[in-house]
């Protein structure tokens, strides 16, 4: 591997860097966007079990925060009911949207910075490849003799190849991360958004 890296010459280090810190991203998303975490299958069916004899205290709502995003986006709309009783349907919908919309930046963290890299690293190939051409050139004799130096030729040529592949390795798999991530992001909203307007009419159905 170290003799590959060799090969490839110093243009290749700023692609290692990046393939490192896709893989410590693509990490990260993973046990970040947990379905767990996320919306856990049974929570709003037990939220809406619960509510339908009162509104819960204050400390059940702010467990029903830190359960999960689906319990932080419920638990804003609870903790405006608490906070006034009467209020109006539309009102507990704002209140829950904004929570949401702050839930929705949070797990679209990480998201750009993955498929920056994806764009990124092909260019950086690229570059590569120029920089292994001009040595290539750079070999050759001037005055227009024949022959050159051997090894400074192969030497360019292999610091092309190996950058142009190397760019590639890592921008496949770092655009499938982050379509692959795009897509679970996108799911969990809808469920969240979802969620949030049953919530919203049970409550209100509730109160009538």
């Amino acid at each position: 591997m170290f003799s590959i890296i060799q090969a490839a010459g110093w243009p290749i280090w700023p692609l290692i860097a990046c393939s490192v810190l896709a893989l410590a991203l693509v990490i990260e998303r993973f046990v970040s966007l947990k379905t767990s975490k996320i919306v856990p299958p049974k929570l709003l069916d037990e939220v809406m079990a619960v509510t339908r004899s009162n509104v819960p205290s204050p400390d059940v709502v702010n467990q029903l925060e830190k359960n999960s995003a689906l319990g932080e986006v419920l638990a804003s709309g609870l903790r405006a009911l608490n906070a006034s009783p009467r209020c109006s349907e539309e009102e507990l919908r704002s209140s829950m949207e904004g929570t949401g919309r702050l839930v929705a930046h949070r797990l679209e963290r990480y998201l750009n910075a993955l498929a920056t890299i994806a764009s990124a690293a092909p260019l950086m190939g690229l570059f590569g490849t120029v920089v292994g051409m001009i040595e290539i050139f750079g070999s050759q004799p001037a005055g227009g003799a024949t022959g050159g130096n051997p090894a400074q030729l192969a030497h360019g040529i292999s610091v092309a190849l190996y950058n142009t592949a190397f760019g590639l390795i890592v921008a496949i798999p770092s655009l499938i991360f982050w379509r692959y991530f795009r897509g679970r992001v996108d799911e969990y909203l809808l469920t969240l958004e979802l969620s949030a307007e049953r919530l919203a009419r049970h409550l209100n159905t509730l109160r009538k």
